[in-house]
């Protein structure tokens, strides 16, 4: 029974195809011609075209690999220099910190030395002025006792009325000034 029904189907598409092949004009030689025209143009076609047109594309398909592999060699090479570079950095800051750190001793420690040679400079003005007001002083006595001996030699000769010699003016000095010392 599945035998008939195959069959009927079958004479049914063939009867279809033959009805339709005259309902377009086609014929079998015609057919058959453009069919093995077609084959030759395509036999053509894929040795002489699509080979090299497959074999450019296969190039192509691997330059775009290669600089895909190259794309990405690059990227890792940036993110290793990118790491290289903060490290670099982050050692450039450290080290400039460190100098920062030794400048600002550095500084202190002038700063210092320099506060300790002005206080000793200014304690050997102090010390050099205490010296030259001690001269200075020493220098007032015996002037003041110079002055004293002349105006007592002076006042001696004015109240005795005598005229004192070099010698008794002398002596008379040297017993105001120690009398006066």
């Amino acid at each position: 029974m599945n035998h008939l029904i195959f069959a009927s189907v079958g004479s049914d598409l063939a009867d279809m195809g033959k009805s339709t092949a005259r309902t377009f004009n086609v014929n079998a030689p015609d057919l058959i011609a453009n069919i093995v025209s077609f084959c030759i143009v395509a036999a053509l076609l894929y040795f002489f075209a699509y080979k090299r047109v497959l074999a450019i594309l296969e190039e192509r398909r691997q330059r775009i690999a290669e600089g895909l592999a190259n794309a990405e060699k690059s990227k890792s090479e940036l993110q290793r220099t990118e790491a290289a570079r903060l490290e670099v950095l982050n050692n450039a800051n450290t080290q400039a910190n460190k100098l920062i750190e030794e400048a600002r001793a550095a500084a202190n420690r002038v700063r210092e030395e320099e506060t300790q040679k002005a206080i000793a400079a200014a304690e050997q003005i102090i010390t050099k002025a205490r010296e030259a007001a001690a001269a200075e002083h020493a220098k007032m006595l015996t002037d003041l006792k110079r002055e004293v001996g002349r105006l007592v030699v002076n006042t001696t000769a004015t109240v005795t009325g005598k005229i004192l010699t070099p010698e008794d003016q002398k002596r008379l000095a040297e017993e105001t000034t120690r009398q006066i010392a």
